[in-house]
């Protein structure tokens, strides 16, 4: 291992001396870190940031799909597109990484679990994905021990405009998005909407004499999002967000291909009001996430639940280069679980809980802007758990250009989810009380090129036990994760931009256990021609190194694999613009769930009209 990541550091420096250029550090800006925006140059926690140009550039369909493209992150996907899909940030659970879409939680209250299935957010006007690793609670509180990734949408710009793209290809799937904004200085609104239709393949991997036997999973989303933002005047306005998901997929349950399905309705909701002043600049806000999924196999299953979030932070400049954020927040969690026709129905009233929170974080430079330390606190107050206090600490320090040193440090928690507590007659357990993360980095960068060294730990980890009839219980140990992560991102000639990262990593559960469906190394890479006039070529893949589906290397070998893709963009005119995208280019045979199947080769044309 030590020869291949001295090789892979050698093949990254060689790049960086092959071509220099100014990074977008200066441009790109990030919300999450802190809850206000700040250059991504000024921020120290360990951040990627997929922009606009990225998915562009490589025509991700789906959020996990773009996801998967960074260093410390892994998809688990049964089946295909769709299907249940979980994102492990540098190896940790789904459940500990807070997900949001413009900062309204899409985790969901009713999964048993309480991570964010991603299988649904379709990529559709997204400005950036920011990706902030390691423990956030003491900005975003619980269940962000592992980290927070925010989707953040586009918003209107000065003028009329619209986009339409239509597409098609294999397994008969069908996508179509449009999008109108208009913005005056007073006023904005912009209105999108996705649409996508796929017969699929079966998500159950049969065995190749019995291909033709099983049923094709198929899929259907509908989605549609609004912003409207009004100015009052200079210093104040009001903005709203709407996001509606409504999904039906086909799907295979563990034992057989039967033909099951599950549609599910999403709601997410926002309201802001914002007031700048000399002193600081004030959000009053709202967010409301709703989920709705039924459930339809040989038993039925209907969950709803809500999250209301109500708060207020202020945002304070002092001394030219320091800024201090005061936030204080209210979440109120609801879930009403409908298992009537459950194989062992039993009666159980509807389960909520409280959340009051309070948190500062600081910024300060010094020394010309060159050292840049933050820290934050953050106090909870639950109905239902003890409160809990987490903290944070920061320092980036500038050595020549963009050179610079970054350390971090910070703690966590993630609490247990209702129905772990409450809903699963042969699991729950009301006695259950939150995990507790310590997680530090340091990393290394320099104009595109990055090292980072990470080390996670996880006390009273909520895990199911098969001894006691898969209960859910305590941990009283640790449970580690640590590993490297290695990026190059920028231009090696005028025409030529390389994408590559690496990460290696150990998961291990307190008995020193590798964790099931965590590669051990992975490889990502990619690379775009712009030589020819109106034409773009990219080259992309991946590799999946060891990896079991079973915990301490037990069950199926699924790793070990690498796959190939490519895209051709080709601009027809100022207002057109034609690609053809190959997925899986070898016809790559392979799962990352074992028993569960993935997309063939597969072509697909896309057309899109911009005006």
């Amino acid at each position: 291992m030590q020869k291949i990541n001295i090789s892979l550091v050698a093949s990254f420096l060689l790049a960086t001396n092959l071509y220099s250029q100014t990074t977008t550090l200066e441009t790109i800006t990030v919300t999450s870190a802190t809850k206000s925006e700040q250059k991504l140059k000024d921020v120290t926690a360990n951040v990627d940031v997929i922009t606009a140009e990225d998915i562009e550039s490589r025509k991700f369909k789906t959020v996990a799909e773009a996801l998967q493209s960074l260093a410390g992150v892994q998809v688990s996907q049964s089946g295909g597109i769709g299907k249940q899909s979980s994102v492990f940030l540098r190896g940790m659970n789904a459940n500990k990484t807070l997900v949001l879409i413009d900062g309204i939680r899409v985790n969901d209250i009713t999964n048993a679990n309480g991570e964010a299935d991603f299988a649904h957010l379709m990529i559709n006007d997204i400005e950036r994905i920011e990706v902030i690793k390691g423990a956030q609670s003491s900005i975003w509180g619980a269940d962000a021990s592992a980290g927070v990734i925010n989707i953040i949408t586009k918003s209107a710009k000065n003028g009329t405009h619209a986009n339409a793209t239509i597409e098609y290809g294999r397994y008969e799937s069908k996508t179509a998005k449009a999008n109108i904004s208009h913005k005056t200085d007073d006023f904005d609104v912009k209105f999108g909407v996705v649409r996508v239709d796929t017969d699929g393949f079966s998500a159950m991997s049969p065995k190749s004499s019995e291909a033709k036997k099983y049923e094709k999973d198929g899929y259907e989303n509908t989605t549609i999002n609004t912003k409207l933002g009004y100015n009052f005047d200079e210093n104040n306005s009001v903005s709203t967000f709407y996001k509606f998901i409504d999904t039906k997929v086909d799907y295979d349950n563990f034992a057989d291909d039967k033909d099951s399905q599950a549609k599910t309705k999403t709601h997410l909701a926002n309201l802001t009001y914002e007031n700048k002043n000399d002193i600081a600049t004030t959000k009053i806000y709202g967010n409301y996430t709703n989920i709705k999924k039924d459930t339809y196999s040989s038993w039925e299953a209907h969950n709803k639940g809500n999250i209301k979030e109500f708060g207020i932070n202020s945002d304070f400049s002092y001394f030219n280069n320091s800024n201090l954020i005061i936030g204080t927040e209210y979440k109120l969690f609801k879930n009403k679980v409908d298992i009537s026709s459950y194989p062992s129905p039993s009666e159980y009233k509807d389960k909520e809980y409280k959340n009051k929170g309070i948190f500062i974080a600081n910024t300060n430079k010094f020394f010309d802007d060159k050292t840049i330390f933050t820290q934050a606190l953050r106090y909870d107050r639950y109905s239902d758990f003890e409160n809990k206090t987490t903290g944070k600490i920061g320092i980036k320090q500038y050595i020549v250009d963009e050179l610079n040193l970054s350390a971090n440090y910070g703690t966590g928690y993630n609490i247990p989810t209702i129905s772990q507590l409450y809903y699963l007659s042969w699991g729950s357990n009301s006695d259950l009380n939150p995990e507790k993360t310590k997680s530090y980095d340091i990393g290394v960068e320099y104009k595109g090129f990055s090292v980072t060294y990470f080390n996670n730990k996880i006390n009273n980890m909520i895990d199911s036990n098969a001894n006691t009839g898969y209960k859910y219980e305590n941990i009283s140990g640790d449970s580690k994760f640590k590993g490297t992560e290695i990026a190059y991102k920028n231009s090696v000639t005028e025409d030529i931009f390389l994408n590559i990262n690496y990460t290696n990593l150990s998961a291990k559960n307190d008995k020193d256990e590798y964790l099931a469906r965590r590669a051990k190394n992975k490889v990502g890479f990619g690379v775009d021609y712009y030589g020819l006039k109106d034409f773009h070529f990219n080259i992309n893949g991946e590799y999946i190194g060891t990896r079991y589906n079973g915990v301490n290397q037990t069950g199926a070998k699924t790793g070990n694999y690498t796959i190939w893709n490519a895209l051709i963009d080709y601009d027809i005119s100022k207002n057109f613009s034609t690609y053809v995208k190959l997925d899986n280019i070898f016809n790559k045979d392979y799962q990352i769930v074992d028993g569960y199947a993935t997309s063939q080769r597969a072509a697909y044309v896309g057309l899109k009209a911009s005006f």
